[in-house]
């Protein structure tokens, strides 16, 4: 895919260091963005790569496919709620747990 920047340069996963949430959360400044909703993020951000693991780039966009676009965010932790929730529904979240 023709990303707007490399997967794992600074605007990503650093040289591979960070991942899925970290990369999301990332392009969220918590003084000046908060609240937005979901589609204001996606319309932002959509085409931008988010590496998942070693060997799996996905978009924004994709993340976000099925999270309702009037969802808005208030807070950090209501972002992450939502998008780890998504992550692990697309199965793009690498950690399982049997219990919690």
């Amino acid at each position: 895919m023709d990303w707007p920047h490399d997967p794992d340069g600074d605007d990503g996963s650093e040289g591979r260091r960070k991942y899925g949430h970290a990369v999301l959360a990332k392009k969220i400044d918590e003084g000046e963005d908060f609240p937005f909703t979901a589609d204001e993020y996606v319309d932002q951000y959509g085409d931008h790569p988010v590496r998942i693991d070693y060997e799996t780039v996905v978009s924004v966009a994709d993340i976000f496919e099925d999270i309702d676009g009037d969802t808005e965010f208030e807070d950090f932790p209501e972002f992450h709620k939502t998008a780890g929730k998504a992550l692990r529904e697309k199965d793009y979240w690498p950690y399982r747990l049997e219990s919690a």
